[in-house]
């Protein structure tokens, strides 16, 4: 009896676990927007995604949309999970937010004026646009960096961080998209 109720709860977990994995994708489905409120095309080099040179950075690894300070900065899907919310103190980033959004992508808003959302919110406004960190003596700006958790090893190649391209993803086709 005790085999056949082990049995019976791995292939529940089994099952929930693949529903979980299966309605992360599915939920790539939903609207993706632009996170600075009212840009378009024209805020954002459609080329600046894994540029080299970069800095200390070596190759940008992210899209900056420039916007006036103090606007609202949105997540990119309505429902995204906020892993992190804040200031890492002497890192790049300045103020951030670290989201789970859909697809199990990890999506990174740095340099933020100001964060307005807290942990394990479900997406909607996270903060503003601002120049913290690394971006102090730059204009004010959003960098908007997506990442997944698993790997996709056709999109490494010979540039330099190439390797880390398994990675990151570049978000300007869909930026393109959401503000079209």
């Amino acid at each position: 009896m005790k085999k056949f109720i082990k049995k019976k709860k791995l292939r529940v977990t089994l099952y929930v676990t693949v529903v979980v994995i299966v309605a992360g994708f599915l939920m790539l489905l939903l609207p993706f927007r632009n996170p600075v409120v009212g840009a378009n095309v024209s805020d954002y080099h459609p080329q600046s995604f894994w540029y080299y040179p970069w800095g200390s950075s070596v190759t940008h690894k992210g899209v900056d949309i420039f916007g006036k300070k103090g606007t609202p900065v949105q997540t990119a899907y309505p429902v995204e999970l906020v892993l992190f919310a804040g200031n890492i103190p002497g890192s790049k980033e300045g103020n951030c937010v670290v989201t789970l959004a859909p697809g199990w992508r990890l999506h990174c808003y740095a340099h933020l004026n100001e964060v307005t959302t807290h942990l394990f919110a479900l997406g909607g406004r996270i903060g503003t646009v601002g120049n913290t960190g690394n971006a102090a003596k730059t204009p004010s700006h959003l960098h908007f960096g997506c990442a997944t958790i698993y790997p996709r090893f056709g999109a490494i190649d010979t540039t330099p961080h190439g390797f880390l391209k398994c990675f990151f993803i570049n978000p300007i086709p869909q930026l393109n998209k959401a503000s079209s």
